[in-house]
């Protein structure tokens, strides 16, 4: 990744962090640049930390998807913020660029199964095997002009693989450039889908902390402003 980190939030128990598209969040090769070994590479040189820089992934996006990734630097603030995604006490909330024209609102529950074989999540019936509850809402925030597609606000209740991705997919709106669940419509880079804004409550203190990731340029190249 050519461009620095981009920080949105750090004090001794926190760093968050601006994930842009096409870089993987953690879980690549060690020779693979990951969003978690660059933020480690940050601590440590800004810090002049010796030895290894613990980082604890509390949140992460997949590697197409830009936006708010936010990292506990102490083990505590870790186990603090896990258990508030555990209880949905977390507010989390994404911009996507989709194919096509939805209605002005929806809230959706679809069941969801992971595909290993072809690493892509399915909409299946409640009762297959490894059926997990999806549910999401969104708002339609603008229609973009001159083409067939929306922007819109998506509020995620659940937190499963590829939720957005799949269940926007499925109900006929993919989001622009995600091949992978059937968008026909190329997207400059990454895929039309960035995470927002999160909100939590600060592990050490409980104030709440509301952190948004300003928008990548192929978005604002479009007309989409951050406000």
């Amino acid at each position: 990744m050519s461009q620095p980190l981009q920080i949105l939030y750090e004090d001794n128990h926190l760093l968050a962090v601006v994930k842009p598209a096409g870089i993987a969040t953690m879980g690549v090769a060690a020779d693979v640049p990951s969003l978690l070994a660059l933020a480690r590479d940050y601590v440590k040189d800004k810090y002049q930390k010796p030895g290894n820089v613990y980082l604890g992934t509390v949140s992460r996006l997949d590697a197409p998807v830009s936006g708010v990734v936010l990292f506990a630097r102490t083990s505590k603030a870790a186990a603090r913020l896990s258990e508030q995604f555990r209880d949905r006490t977390v507010e989390k909330s994404y911009w996507a660029l989709v194919e096509g024209r939805p209605p002005p609102a929806a809230e959706w529950t679809d069941w969801l199964a992971e595909d290993d074989r072809h690493r892509k999540m399915h909409v299946v019936g409640a009762a297959d095997a490894g059926a997990k509850e999806a549910r999401l809402a969104y708002r339609l925030l603008r229609a973009l002009p001159g083409e067939p597609a929306s922007l819109l606000e998506v509020l995620l209740e659940t937190g499963r693989k590829h939720q957005i991705r799949v269940q926007l997919a499925w109900h006929g709106y993919p989001v622009l450039g995600d091949r992978k669940y059937g968008a026909r419509n190329a997207f400059p880079h990454g895929i039309g889908l960035h995470a927002r804004r999160l909100a939590v409550a600060h592990p050490i203190g409980g104030k709440r902390l509301e952190l948004i990731a300003p928008l990548p340029r192929s978005w604002r190249s479009r007309g989409i402003e951050n406000a």
